[in-house]
């Protein structure tokens, strides 16, 4: 029964990451139609981006009232319906507004999953579980690519993926009596270990808050390093647009294998050590982009700043009910989840004009400074938690 669960938690993550990457994809396809600016495309994504980090920040509240696996198909149909809105819509403030439920869904499913297989699940499925998240985000674009290349429509794409999530949900709402079944044991442990916290007492928990900032810092490092990486090969290396954007691809292949690889590794290792083992490989990606050297010492370092990223995200989230205890587990999940979305969302903008009013040179600088903010946070929550 638990491994038929997981098989749907599974499916849950790759269908988390297909719409992730949709926009971008298809974009250039759509904003004729709407007859709207290119740029448009960031208040959408914005819209999108705030709905996430407010409902993650409060998924705690709903989650306790309705349980994870209701939670879960609920946000997944909501992201359905915005999908397959997005796919009727020709206008962009339907866009905009449809943006709402795909930010919100997004954003309660994710702290949701992530808290359930901390709790319930070894580190080696929170690492491969957000390897099929890159999965699901590669497939996506791939999916969108084919409808436009073949018959010139991006709506069918975003249909296809809509009734992919509608069919999900399906399979969610048929599963719920087995997430019930858990979460009673789940309950149960909790009454052992101790009492439920209001959001302010959690903070106040050692900790808490450098943890919270070290999700900050880690979505920094990996969207900065993401959306930035070929503006700064093209404008400080001198290298072509397309050959600067095969060398990025390396980067998210990095993260790829490196949490398929990473799922193994954590039957050996610690979270702890997971964490710092993927510091350091940043930390050497990042000196190689410092180098003079040519296109191999670029390449190899985006690569390996990937790698690196790869197993610190999940054991950050895997490691979160064992330095905190699972009775605010969900809680601090959300939170974590909402700090993390806001690092993706503001820091890379914020990079782009200081680098567009100086220079691109800037960009392993920045991800070197992020870097040791997220180490030094991280360090300190590691023992914050230990001494409380």
């Amino acid at each position: 029964m638990t491994l038929l669960l997981l098989i749907i938690i599974y499916l849950a993550f790759i269908s988390l990451g297909l719409p992730d990457s949709l926009l971008g994809s298809a974009w250039p396809a759509i904003q004729p139609g709407l007859h709207v600016p290119v740029s448009y495309a960031g208040i959408v994504t914005m819209i999108v981006s705030g709905g996430t980090i407010i409902s993650s920040y409060f998924s705690s509240t709903i989650i306790k009232r309705l349980g994870t696996g209701l939670v879960t198909a609920i946000s997944v149909i909501m992201t359905a319906a915005a999908l397959l809105g997005f796919a009727a819509s020709h206008n962009f403030i339907w866009f905009c507004l449809l943006a709402v439920p795909l930010g919100l869904g997004a954003g309660s499913v994710d702290a949701a999953l992530n808290n359930f297989v901390a709790i319930h699940y070894e580190a080696r499925h929170m690492s491969w579980l957000h390897c099929f998240w890159g999965v699901g985000a590669t497939l996506g674009p791939v999916v969108m690519a084919s409808f436009i290349k073949e018959q010139g429509r991006w709506d069918l794409g975003y249909r296809t993926i809509g009734l992919i999530q509608l069919g999900l949900s399906v399979i969610l709402f048929i599963s719920l009596p087995l997430w019930k079944k858990v979460k009673q044991e789940a309950e149960a442990e909790e009454e052992e270990n101790g009492v439920e916290l209001s959001r302010s007492e959690i903070l106040k928990k050692k900790g808490v808050l450098p943890a919270l900032f070290a999700f900050f810092c880690y979505c920094a490092v990996e969207s900065t390093s993401g959306l930035w990486g070929s503006s700064f090969l093209v404008f400080s290396k001198g290298i072509a647009p397309e050959t600067a954007a095969k060398y990025v691809s390396l980067f998210y292949l990095g993260i790829t294998i490196g949490r398929f690889l990473a799922g193994f590794v954590t039957m050996k290792f610690s979270n702890h050590t997971m964490i710092r083992f993927g510091e350091g490989i940043i930390f050497i990606g990042i000196l190689l982009l410092f180098l003079p050297g040519g296109s191999f010492t670029l390449m190899a370092g985006l690569l390996l700043m990937g790698f690196g990223c790869a197993p610190i995200y999940p054991s950050l989230i895997h490691e979160t009910p064992r330095r905190f205890g699972k009775v605010i587990s969900q809680s601090l999940m959300g939170m974590q989840m909402a700090f993390a979305y806001i690092g993706a969302t503001f820091m890379p903008p914020l990079f782009g004009a200081i680098a567009n009013a100086t220079t691109f040179l800037l960009y392993p600088a920045a991800l070197l400074f992020f870097l040791c903010l997220m180490v030094i946070l991280s360090e300190k929550s590691a023992r914050g938690a230990q001494e409380s």
